[in-house]
């Protein structure tokens, strides 16, 4: 597939980018009338640039918050502009000296075939250490994310009890097992049985919590009896207010997401139970990967050994489709059809 890539750009024959484009405002959950492909011609990199032929996009529940027009950690996308997406691909034409011809990389490259980059935020990747998918995943921002809130933010000690919500997920399966790695009893919570077995089973979670079951609070006072130390929050709404009635004194929350609250349509509902926090003396803090940029190797040094050394799992969740099955992969990602992270596989 890429040989022939590399060919087409070669000998000057044209070829298509299928790029996917914000076409309006979501109302709840994004429909197909907010999206419009477009075919062009693919692009050729001017002085510092490098031509990206995209092989993997990611899917995040971050998506779905750049969709909208609010001031955030980063710009909402504009009407018309392709969709922000991390992925993965190949270098097939670089005017950039730091970036080879025939190197993998991985950056915010949009949802589209082909991307232009210069090079800010773009990252060197070896498909010889791991799958590709992978980088999109354990080793890219979704194992940046729960390695940064889990040791920076939540500092769990040996002996304490962390929460995760939506365990299952890319970040939360990420960040319980970290939580594991460092002494910790690790609580998830999850929706069905066989989530919730593969929690246990195979990623090593002390105890889980179905919220398909109901009563999630009356659960949580049960796996965590002396309070929770530290909850990594993935869901936000009424989750985040079970946890906040079961927090210990000195508790730390790790504001990463509130997957519930994005596609409502009615706006974000915050906690009822925030003077726990007060009554606790805990905390509850924000957590951006981004700000932790100059840091990356670092963290994904760590998350590469504790992968080698087969202390830590990841999983994923891998669909082959075109850019136009985009959409729907997005929608099935809030309806928690995947385990692990959830990935498109260009073909």
């Amino acid at each position: 597939m890429f040989i022939y890539a590399l060919d087409t750009m070669a000998t000057g024959v044209s070829a298509i980018n299928r790029q996917l484009r914000l076409a309006a405002r979501p109302q709840g959950l994004p429909g197909p009338e907010v999206w419009q492909l477009t075919d062009e011609e693919v692009p050729e990199p001017a002085t510092r640039e490098i031509l990206v032929k995209i092989s993997h996009i990611s899917l995040d529940p971050a998506i779905r918050g750049w969709m909208d027009d609010v001031r955030s950690y980063i710009p909402p996308v504009a009407l018309g502009e392709v969709m922000r997406a991390q992925a993965v691909g190949l270098v097939i034409a670089s005017r950039h000296p730091a970036f080879a011809e025939g190197s993998w990389v991985t950056g915010l490259f949009g949802v589209r075939q082909y991307a232009l980059s210069d090079g800010q935020g773009v990252r060197i990747v070896d498909p010889q250490l791991a799958p590709l998918p992978r980088y999109l995943g354990a080793l890219g921002i979704t194992g940046l994310t729960a390695y940064f809130g889990m040791l920076e933010i939540g500092r769990p000690r040996a002996g304490e009890t962390v929460v995760v919500s939506g365990a299952a997920g890319a970040v939360g399966s990420i960040a319980g097992q970290i939580g594991r790695l460092l002494g910790a009893r690790t609580v998830g919570i999850a929706g069905g049985g066989e989530k919730c077995q593969w929690l246990t089973d195979t990623l090593g979670f002390d105890e889980i919590v179905d919220y398909k079951l109901g009563n999630v609070r009356r659960a949580l006072r049960r796996a965590a009896p002396d309070g929770i130390d530290v909850y990594f929050d993935n869901v936000g709404g009424p989750l985040l207010d079970d946890a906040l009635a079961v927090l210990g004194v000195g508790g730390r929350i790790i504001l990463c997401g509130a997957i519930s609250q994005y596609n409502t349509g009615e706006g974000v509902k915050g906690p009822a139970n925030y003077l726990s926090l007060l009554v606790n003396r805990a905390s509850m803090t924000g957590l951006i990967v981004f700000d932790y940029e100059d840091r990356y190797d670092e963290a994904t040094d760590q998350l590469m050994a504790w992968l080698d050394a087969g202390t830590l799992i990841a999983r994923e969740h891998v669909v082959r489709g075109g850019i136009d099955a985009f959409p729907q992969l997005l929608l099935d990602l809030f309806a928690g059809a995947n385990t692990g992270k959830l990935v498109l596989e260009l073909v």
